[in-house]
């Protein structure tokens, strides 16, 4: 077991989840719940899920394609969601 690559995907995955959109959602059930145990229960479950689906996705996806092209796309993905945030808050100043 790589240990080195766990606490890199604990603390990316922790990281990205902080002040997120789930995140907060988990806030306002908990809050607002008698029962905020399962709240936590579902939040828990459904990010391990998602985290799952992504985990199956991205093997299945670099069989078939080559890494250097994954990284591309993977690049051109988000500087393309970078660009169209700096275009909508540049909408929202004019």
């Amino acid at each position: 077991m790589d240990w080195q690559l766990i606490g890199i995907s604990f603390i990316t995955v922790f990281l990205a989840e902080i002040g997120d959109k789930s995140q907060l959602a988990a806030i306002a059930l908990g809050g607002s719940s008698k029962f905020p145990r399962a709240v936590f229960l579902g939040s828990t479950v459904a990010l391990i899920l998602a985290s799952f689906l992504g985990v199956i996705a991205g093997g299945s996806v670099a069989q078939i394609l080559p890494e250097k092209l994954l990284k591309a796309l993977a690049a051109i993905g988000f500087a393309m969601m970078a660009l169209k945030i700096l275009w909508a808050d540049n909408k929202i100043e004019e």
